[in-house]
């Protein structure tokens, strides 16, 4: 379909001129005055209405009040024989888009068109790309009907909509950056935006200057001047993701910045007024790092004015089966299959595995099965290989899982209850032995390795091995 372009002009040459020369390429409609217009607007989806600022008795400038005023407002053009800085300044506080002259050059004409159409196309997407954010992002994507969620739902809704700094605390792929979106999406300012830095993936010095910006000629390599987040999330929120990841010195700017609600770019000597709502994440113990001394105190105490912790997979498996289904119904459309529905085996799997990725983890997994399975049930032999083969924990729990050595003995454990998995995977059946000896221990290592008749010492190094502990050394920790 032809792009739109409606010329309003009250001289007949300069209407039939124009149309002339745009017609080949546009749908192209004509109007000698305001009421024409108006009635063009009203009837038809104008891309871009081209006007005259003098309509004889007419004023432009009230056309463009009353065009920018439809649901669908058109992209302005203002052209004009008086042509002064005062009209263009005044007609694009109006909302024109641009200013051109006359006699009009039909070149530059069409080209201003058609960077107009380019301009609304990307505004378009653009508010559609905000919209699949927003309910990709909003409070209705942190699933959960247990205890733990349920109080992260109740603290987000009376949190966002005021100007409360948060502090969101958790493992990783525990949905932190979700929780930042629902703030943000619920804060009321729906058009604002939400600028996001990844504050481990920059060096310090390339962090400082992404937060505030710089000026040319601060450090070498800086040609022009940069407009940092603070300013482009002027009037919105700020989400600091892997907070603990920042350095002493720019620990120092961000506590200075957010104390005075001003910043200063890199270089620069004059503080620039911010409006700015802060959101930080971190996987880290930030009050263990402030005792050890690697995080400033008095940035914590800023940061953390509300805290919402994330509380891990493990800790909510009521959770699991919720979250499973939904992720599978979004994963089949997205992968084009027609998986409906999750075998039982398959999510006594999911109940029994500890979720050391957390939902990021989950959904991974989920997709691995939808994209494995061929028919509409998803079942356990398309999960991945350290989901199968483990002992059946339901949330009723009526099934005991296998055996267990005796403490203080060598025998290997005996073959679970249940169906083994198809490859007979020793990896994996030591990992589900492990965890299940950590689980019924209470996590206490030391009873762990007395029921798997091993060390303390092996055990830890089987949880490094595992990706369980950072240390293969540190048999205390």
């Amino acid at each position: 379909m032809d792009a739109t372009v409606l010329i309003v002009d009250d001289e007949k040459h300069t209407r039939d001129g124009l149309r002339l020369s745009l017609e080949d390429d546009f749908d192209v409609y004509v109007a000698s005055d305001r009421a024409e217009a108006l009635e063009v607007l009203k009837n038809e989806r104008v891309d871009v209405m081209v006007t005259d600022l003098r309509l004889g008795a007419d004023d432009g400038m009230q056309l463009i009040d009353a065009a920018l005023a439809f649901p669908h407002p058109p992209v302005v053009i203002m052209m004009t024989a008086y042509g002064s800085v005062d009209t263009a300044v005044e007609a694009m506080r109006r909302g024109a888009w641009h200013f051109v002259t006359k006699p009009v050059n039909l070149e530059e004409l069409d080209l201003l068109i058609r960077r107009a159409l380019r301009s609304r196309n990307l505004e378009e997407e653009n508010t559609s790309l905000q919209r699949q954010v927003d309910e990709r992002f909003g409070l209705d994507r942190l699933l959960g009907s247990s205890a733990p969620m349920q109080q992260v739902f109740k603290t987000i809704q009376q949190v966002a909509p005021t100007r409360a700094t948060v502090l969101i605390e958790g493992e990783s792929g525990t949905g932190k950056e979700l929780v930042a979106h629902a703030l943000h999406n619920l804060s009321g300012r729906p058009k604002a935006k939400l600028v996001i830095v990844h504050c481990a993936a920059l060096s310090p010095q390339l962090l400082e200057s992404e937060l505030f910006g710089h000026e040319r000629g601060s450090f070498t390599g800086a040609t022009e001047r940069r407009i940092g987040r603070f300013e482009t999330a002027n009037g919105g929120t700020l989400f600091l993701d892997e907070l603990g990841e920042i350095d002493q010195s720019t620990q120092v700017k961000l506590l200075r910045s957010l104390g005075e609600r001003t910043i200063e770019r890199v270089g620069g000597n004059a503080p620039i007024r911010i409006d700015v709502r802060v959101i930080a994440a971190t996987n880290k113990d930030l009050a263990s790092m402030v005792e050890a001394g690697k995080f400033r105190e008095d940035l914590y105490f800023r940061l953390n004015v509300v805290n919402i912790h994330m509380p891990p997979l493990r800790v909510r498996p009521e959770d699991i089966p919720i979250l499973a289904n939904a992720f599978l119904r979004e994963l089949s459309k997205e992968n084009r299959r027609d998986t409906r529905e999750i075998s039982q085996d398959a999510m006594d799997a999911m109940l029994a595995y500890r979720w050391p990725g957390n939902v990021r983890e989950l959904r991974t997994a989920i997709e691995h099965g939808v994209v494995m399975s061929s028919g509409t049930k998803l079942l356990l032999r398309h999960l991945p290989a350290s989901l199968r083969g483990g002992p059946v924990l339901t949330l009723a729990s009526s099934r005991t899982p296998a055996a267990l050595p005796a403490p203080g003995t060598t025998t290997a454990p005996q073959a679970p209850a249940t169906q083994p998995p198809p490859d007979l995977n020793l990896a994996a059946m030591e990992d589900t032995f492990i965890r299940e000896a950590l689980r019924r221990s209470g996590e206490n290592r030391s009873a762990a390795a007395k029921m798997l008749g091993i060390s303390r010492r092996t055990l830890h190094r089987k949880l490094h091995t595992m990706g369980l502990v950072e240390s293969p050394d540190d048999a205390d920790s």
